[in-house]
């Protein structure tokens, strides 16, 4: 796993071993920031459910200010951080421990919003729903904020969420990324 683009190009990054943590590969991080182009320079990024860290460190490469990494596994936080301290970017970074299925109260920076919030939870479990509908209620999205969900397709962006409006949907083999936009 490494770095697609940016100042940090293939920069090797480290991952959890086994199967617990999930990453993106690369060619799909690839892809995904190819359709994002120019929203990530100066962005402030919220990575949920972050696992490496690889799609917000991808972020921070291509010139994001700034990026919010949360997952509840220690593993997890553990390598981010080792992937920040590696990529000599942990200035630009916070990394929070927090079980996002509950809420995201942890975030308290006062009028903060997100303008790319990467959505990466284990596939199949429920999450989905739960996790857009904390984002808004912390109000952390603007209309302009986008929201990118990698997801199953067994496990679709809730219909129901008349908040999010699904822009774009591309399917990667046994993946699906959702790019969502907020109707305030």
């Amino acid at each position: 796993m490494r770095v697609i683009g940016g100042k940090l190009r293939g920069r090797k990054l480290s991952a959890v071993h086994g199967g617990a943590i999930r990453p993106t590969a690369d060619r799909l991080r690839e892809a995904i920031f190819n359709i994002l182009a120019g929203r990530v320079r100066d962005a402030f990024v919220l990575d949920l459910f972050a696992g490496t860290g690889s799609l917000g460190i991808e972020a921070l490469s291509r010139g994001a200010q700034f990026s919010v990494f949360i997952d509840h596994h220690q593993a997890a936080l553990s390598i981010i951080h080792r992937n920040l301290k590696k990529c000599e970017i942990e200035d630009r970074a916070k990394i929070l421990k927090w079980d996002i299925g509950k809420n995201l109260n942890c975030i308290r920076l006062p009028d903060q919003t997100f303008d790319l919030i990467f959505l990466d939870p284990p596939y199949n479990r429920g999450f989905i729903r739960s996790a857009l509908l904390h984002i808004h209620h912390q109000s952390l999205i603007t209309g302009e904020t986008s929201v990118i969900v990698e997801h199953s397709p067994a496990e679709p962006i809730p219909a129901d969420l008349s908040v999010y409006d699904v822009t774009d949907q591309r399917r990667y083999g046994k993946t699906l990324v959702s790019f969502l936009k907020c109707m305030l």
